[in-house]
């Protein structure tokens, strides 16, 4: 059993290196490749494609796709949802062998079941950071919206400027109206989509004052100076708050992870007190209410530290 363990945890980990990462072609380009140097796929690799064609079409039925992907989108990860979750089951996986080896089953179904938590975490967190990153490089983009279009350019090739020149994730964002307005959809709500996919109202205020100027006219470059102006006094005071709540969030990560850390601590110093809990119901049921009640409190710490302005 501990061999098929071991193959299975092997199995898994080359899945993820060889199936999902896999590796990127030669420096010749395709146009002059002959068919017959084309590189072969492995087993491994068809079988990983397999798995995510038949992933991909049961996301496509149960209509999950869509969002799955839309959040991949907003954290800014270029994965398919089916190759994401061909990565979540793999560190199910990976986990569940771990656990099993270090304490039993009970662990390792426990630490399996914490993957798909900890994926949407991450994916919340790498969101809230683009969102921060694009929020803070807002002011920066309006001064080189006003400077295009101050030096003569129309307005479509001053946002192209700003795709071209500015960081991510402005450029990236700002790279996608450009294309939507190539393929025929409207500035203004291109605009608009991107305002509410980042959740930024400043950049919404600065899509209606463009969308203002298209119809009454006049000078645009003062007009977004203005809000520009704006958008960098509401930074400033974003700045001020996240320094004064900075202790409160502190506080409330360390009295989060203490839980953790025990039981992480215990677990390799004392294996049979931890087993104790996983080896009767009152154990299961002590672990369920401490689930809950470290739910609520992280709630509630997150509810004290948050601040809305």
């Amino acid at each position: 059993m501990l061999f098929g363990a071991v193959v299975l945890l092997f199995l898994a980990a080359a899945v993820v290196i060889f199936g999902v990462f896999k590796p990127g072609e030669g420096s010749l380009p395709v146009e002059r490749r002959r068919p017959a140097d084309a590189t072969s796929e492995s087993g491994l690799s068809r079988m990983t494609g397999s798995a995510a064609g038949i992933i991909s079409a049961a996301l496509q039925r149960l209509g999950w796709s869509r969002a799955l992907a839309a959040g991949l989108e907003r954290a800014g990860l270029k994965l398919a949802p089916a190759e994401f979750l061909i990565l979540v089951f793999s560190g199910m996986l990976t986990v569940l062998l771990f656990g099993y080896l270090l304490s039993g089953i009970g662990l390792g179904l426990l630490l399996a079941l914490l993957v798909p938590l900890g994926a949407k975490l991450l994916l919340g967190l790498k969101e809230s950071k683009r969102r921060t990153a694009f929020a803070n490089q807002l002011d920066d983009t309006l001064q080189l919206l006003s400077g295009g279009l101050r030096a003569g350019h129309s307005l479509l090739r001053a946002i192209d400027a700003v795709s071209h020149e500015a960081e991510s994730p402005t450029n990236e964002e700002f790279a996608r109206i450009v294309n939507e307005t190539r393929l025929g959809r409207d500035l203004n709500e291109a605009l608009e989509q991107s305002a509410e996919r980042m959740h930024s109202d400043d950049f919404g205020w600065a899509a209606q004052a463009i969308g203002i100027h298209r119809e009454v006219g006049g000078d645009l470059a003062s007009v977004l100076d203005q809000v520009g102006h704006t958008i960098r006094e509401r930074n400033q005071i974003r700045r001020q708050v996240a320094g004064l709540s900075a202790e409160g969030k502190m506080s409330a990560y360390i009295l989060f992870a203490i839980p953790f850390a025990v039981i992480g601590i215990l677990t390799l110093t004392s294996p049979s007190y931890i087993a104790k809990f996983i080896q009767s119901p009152i154990g299961f049921a002590m672990i369920g209410a401490s689930i809950v009640m470290l739910t609520i409190g992280g709630l509630w710490m997150k509810k004290v530290v948050s601040f809305k302005f």
